[in-house]
């Protein structure tokens, strides 16, 4: 989290993140073009341009919407929620240069607007054989198109956290819409059923990520809560990762109990910037930290640091015989509370 706007910061991870994106978006590019040119040589430069962005992009949103449930289900998955962003600027160019080259293709040699063109030279939309299959990916790129731009922290604190994240929740319309573009389009002249048949696997497999997610979601808003004195049971000391947490559900309430420095904390669960999951994150210098943007909160009092004026709830703490028990009432946003220490 930064004081002021600035560019981009590369940090360690970041760079490892972008260099094997870039790797990986041109080993793709590589084995699939060298792929066709063996075994397809009549192939153009143009439709092998056009064939390799659109299946790597529709790869590439695959593994971004993967990122979250998985992420959720196991924790070594964090590292590339942190910076899936960039991951997700890298697919809007892919699927960018598909469309740019896809409209030179097929719509820039009449006397029409290429544009234009894209929206009234097949208006059967009646049919779903001759679908204007194409519209429906010029409309899930405007999406991938505002995500891209709006990426930055900048457009998140100008547009406000409510309009920023229904504006990236459009991604699961985009994808809705770049699924009928393929149904409707490319898999209508194939003959072969491997294209059919991975497209189908990755839906599968996106929609049984989220399933699995929800449900552990759902598992841990109805376990069983043992109380003693106002207080309820959390777990043993020894069950939480130093500088992670362990996240608790107390009514309606998600709370969670950070182990830092041989001590113990308890904050809300939902960052005030974007109701980011805290206890997904962890303790970086310090300050507990948000897996989804980075926003930074003191364990024992749940204020951000200065200059920063973001507060969330605390709440008391005690350990007893290596058990951790937490009260579900919370403090106001803000108020420190001593940490429990281990004994």
């Amino acid at each position: 989290m930064s004081a002021s706007y600035q560019s981009i910061l590369w940090n360690r991870q970041k760079k490892i993140y972008d260099r094997v994106i870039i790797a990986f978006v041109l080993l793709y590019l590589a084995a699939f073009i060298s792929f066709n040119l063996v075994f397809y040589p009549q192939v153009t430069q143009e439709t092998l341009i056009i064939r390799s962005t659109a299946t790597l992009a529709i790869l590439l949103l695959h593994i971004i919407l993967m990122i979250g449930p998985l992420a959720r289900l196991n924790p070594i998955f964090l590292p590339l929620l942190y910076n899936r962003r960039h991951l997700g600027v890298t697919m809007f160019c892919v699927a960018a240069a598909h469309g740019i080259f896809s409209i030179i293709q097929f719509h820039s040699l009449g006397n029409i607007n290429p544009i234009l063109s894209v929206f009234v030279s097949n208006t059967h939309f009646n049919s779903l054989t001759k679908f204007p299959f194409q519209t429906l990916g010029f409309f899930a790129l405007v999406i991938f198109f505002l995500m891209a731009i709006t990426s930055h922290d900048f457009w998140l604190h100008n547009l406000g956290p409510r309009v920023w994240k229904t504006l990236h929740m459009l991604v699961y319309m985009a994808y809705l819409l770049v699924i009928f573009h393929v149904l409707l389009g490319a898999l209508q002249y194939e003959s072969s059923s491997v294209l059919a048949g991975l497209l189908g696997l990755g839906i599968i497999a996106l929609v049984s990520l989220h399933l699995l997610a929800s449900q552990k979601e759902n598992a841990l808003d109805t376990e069983e809560i043992l109380e003693n004195d106002g207080f309820i049971k959390v777990c043993h000391v020894d069950e939480i990762i130093d500088n992670r947490a362990k996240v608790v559900c107390a009514g309606s309430e998600r709370i969670a109990v950070f182990k830092y420095d041989n001590k113990v904390s308890a904050v809300s669960n939902v960052c005030k910037h974007q109701n980011g999951p805290l206890g997904e994150g962890r303790i970086i210098d310090g300050c507990i930290t948000c897996p989804w943007h980075g926003y930074q909160y003191l364990p024992h009092n749940g204020s951000s640091p200065p200059p920063f004026k973001e507060k969330v709830a605390t709440f008391d703490v005690k350990i007893i015989d290596k058990e951790i028990w937490l009260n579900p009432t919370p403090y106001p946003d803000g108020t420190e509370r001593p940490a429990a220490i281990q004994s």
